[in-house]
């Protein structure tokens, strides 16, 4: 019997009771978020990053617009041409449009009439790209959506009449690969930007009516893995209201726990606030940046977008690539590549030629790549054609060139009692001994060259050293 003047209850429901009242508060410590982001970079620069991005290490970089149209010079085309009045670009017009011929013109031909997104997908999946990120809308804002704040200057109104960052997302996806899409800030001619220019950015009627609502839609209706800003660099970030934006994106955004964005966010933000960086284009450092980073670099090497002018010798070699790739890996970088196609949504052969052959170096080498963190040593000091990575216990040495004694010297690993080497693409254990001056010597195996494992860049997997 309970108390005197107290009503019993069995047992069972005050237990039950209890476990209800720690399941109502469990379920809201859970609806709460572990912490909120403030707009502030002190704040926005503590998120951790999401560890899919460090793990990716690979993507391709799409720049395509109505600059695909006239595809001359490069993606600057309007700049150069009505911005700058450079005479090359001038001439040009006249020798090959009428009199009177303005940009918004190239518009109607910048058809994608054979952009087929899933050919996109299988290609940038047998490229081995783990996430691809495409130009929304470049400094010419032209949007490659249907964007609400764009009228009939966007693809759904002009020229393909398709929501082209739609389509590629939806096969992209079906293949596993990361979305990342690419926005500029900045319009060039946009008559609200040229107003708070005039203003010197002390009003931001741009902002408000342009750049902000289309970044939230571009959140809202694609659900990116990653935003790839651009654009930022003649107003501070304060203008653009980046911070402001980036909270609602950590915080209450449909991809706030997955979403990695870039550091370009304004002036000053380069290199210093954001989520990865990418300090300037093609930025290669000289030593293991303590911040995540990426390379962006482009397989035609003077232009971003398409040229119809583009000469062999301008296309960036395949022994290039996969060494520039293997370098940004070993530093903790992250190799994003571009290609531009044509205004008919064709990607040339010669950039397929170069995303298949890094794609097939992948195939055989890509242990040593994804997923990977820096070692120790991050290359050889004597010699810059041998480059280190990790994964757990297993240490990867990629040297890029082939030595002509046969014999691989390397100085950093120091070898144990349970030391095993073998070269990646080859079955079996490689011979090895070392050496009191030169280190570890390994006997690489000698093929003929058809049964080398690849052409360029060959990995050693080395477990038990330290």
């Amino acid at each position: 019997m309970g108390a005197p003047g107290k009503k019993w209850r069995p047992v069972g429901t005050e237990l039950l009771l209890l476990l209800l009242l720690l399941g109502a508060t469990e379920s809201v410590r859970r609806a709460q978020p572990l912490r909120r982001y403030t707009p502030d970079w002190p704040s926005l620069d503590s998120r951790p990053l999401p560890s899919w991005f460090d793990e990716a290490k690979f993507g391709v970089f799409i720049h395509w617009g109505v600059f695909s149209v006239p595809a001359w010079g490069s993606e600057w085309f309007w700049w150069n041409w009505q911005g700058e009045g450079r005479p090359q670009y001038q001439r040009f017009m006249r020798d090959n449009y009428p009199p009177g011929f303005s940009y918004a013109d190239f518009g109607p031909q910048f058809t994608a009439r054979f952009f087929h997104p899933e050919e996109w997908a299988d290609l940038f999946q047998a490229a081995g790209a783990k996430y691809v990120v495409l130009t929304t809308k470049h400094h010419e804002g032209f949007t490659n959506w249907p964007s609400p704040v764009s009228w009939n200057w966007n693809s759904k109104d002009v020229g393909p009449h398709r929501d082209l960052v739609g389509e590629l997302g939806t096969a992209l996806r079906k293949r596993n690969i990361r979305y990342g899409l690419y926005h500029s800030l900045l319009e060039w001619f946009h008559p609200l930007y040229l107003f708070d220019k005039k203003n010197g950015f002390k009003t931001q009627y741009f902002v408000s009516a342009k750049t902000m609502p289309e970044l939230y839609d571009l959140v809202n209706r694609y659900k990116p893995d990653l935003i790839w800003s651009d654009g930022e660099w003649e107003c501070p970030d304060t203008y653009w209201n980046s911070t402001n934006f980036l909270s609602w994106l950590y915080n209450d955004s449909p991809v706030k726990d997955e979403v990695v964005v870039n550091d370009r966010w304004g002036q000053n933000c380069s290199c210093h606030h954001g989520g990865y960086y990418n300090c300037e284009d093609k930025f290669k450092p000289q030593s293991l940046p303590d911040h995540k980073w990426e390379m962006c670099t482009s397989i035609d090497k003077f232009s971003w977008g398409y040229r119809r002018d583009m000469a062999i010798s301008d296309v960036t070699e395949e022994s290039e690539i996969i060494s520039e790739l293997v370098q940004t890996v070993s530093l903790g970088g992250n190799y994003l590549l571009n290609i531009g196609p044509t205004k008919d949504g064709l990607i040339v052969p010669i950039f397929q030629e170069r995303l298949l052959a890094l794609g097939k170096w992948l195939s055989i080498n890509g242990e040593a790549i994804y997923a990977s963190k820096p070692w120790r040593v991050q290359w050889e000091k004597n010699t810059t054609s041998v480059w280190y990575t990790s994964k757990g216990s297993a240490v990867y040495a990629i040297f890029l060139h082939w030595p002509e004694n046969g014999v691989l010297n390397l100085e950093s690993p120091v070898t144990t009692s349970t030391t095993k080497i073998l070269m990646l693409g080859i079955q079996g254990d490689l011979k090895w001994s070392t050496d009191p001056d030169k280190g570890l010597l390994i006997s690489l195996p000698q093929l003929p060259p058809s049964a080398v494992p690849a052409e360029f860049a060959w990995t050693i997997k080395l477990t038990g050293v330290k």
